[in-house]
């Protein structure tokens, strides 16, 4: 999942993203509010976790402007203040959730994730052909088969399948996934794609995965991918159609 963290404290928002993409989330940290709303603008992420004390603008002025760009993606308050007034003042101005400092990480992450899975209209199972992939459990199948990936492995696949029918460009990819420059002279996106297409059993030129010439990569949608297009699923052709599945063990 894209997590937005917005905190000036430098030590404390590395604490945070290092402790959440153990979780296999992919984290961006803005240190002050205008950067916060501007990251939130670009990429609506899937969850943002807001500090109040932001310089520039205040942590309650970012959430009344990302209340304004979006209703549903849910936002957990993080306060060292313990005035009952202002909890109050956040929850009415939008916020699903709120924890006072000192925190435990470990209650932070259950939060997050007791989010995510309230999450209207959440994208949480994708789905292409044979394919699924849970971004909340930071899991894949095909054909009914687990598949271990790496967190980049997962994020990258995540991306894609979030693109789903349009062509993601490797500077795109270098931003999203990895939060670098364009750097010319590396080819991390294509070896990573190399990865996933081994894991998945999708070998170049790639079914699942597709290489667009000049461009970037796309996971087609389902009329473009099509039965014919995954052998995994395909019924042998002398199979009766009424007989059980035959499964060799050997």
């Amino acid at each position: 999942m894209r997590l937005l963290i917005a905190e000036d404290d430098k030590a404390l928002g590395l604490f945070l993203s290092r402790g959440l993409e153990a979780d296999g989330h992919r984290v961006r940290v803005a240190y002050d509010g205008a950067a916060a709303v501007e990251a939130f603008r670009l990429e609506l992420p899937d969850l943002t976790i807001l500090d109040l004390n932001l310089p520039v603008m205040d942590g309650e002025q970012v959430l009344a402007e990302v209340r304004a760009l979006d209703t549903d993606l849910p936002v957990l308050v993080l306060t060292g203040r313990h005035e009952v007034e202002t909890r109050v003042r956040c929850l009415d101005l939008g916020a699903d959730d709120l924890m006072v400092k000192p925190f435990s990480l470990h209650e932070l992450r259950a939060r997050c994730r007791a989010l995510l899975r309230r999450k209207r209209e959440a994208r949480l199972l994708l789905r292409a052909g044979d394919l699924e992939l849970d971004r909340l459990e930071h899991t894949a199948r095909r054909a009914g088969l687990s598949i271990v990936l790496t967190n980049k492995e997962f994020a990258l696949l995540e991306h894609l399948m979030l693109n789903r029918g349009q062509c993601v460009s490797r500077v795109e990819l270098l931003d999203s996934v990895w939060n670098l420059e364009p750097v010319q002279t590396t080819n991390i996106v294509d070896v990573y794609v190399n990865y996933l297409r081994r894991k998945l059993k999708d070998p170049p030129p790639g079914r699942l995965i597709r290489t667009v010439r000049g461009r970037g990569y796309v996971v087609p949608v389902e009329s473009e991918l099509g039965i014919a297009a995954l052998p995994a699923l395909a019924l042998p052709p002398a199979l009766p159609a009424p007989a059980a599945p035959i499964f060799d063990l050997r």
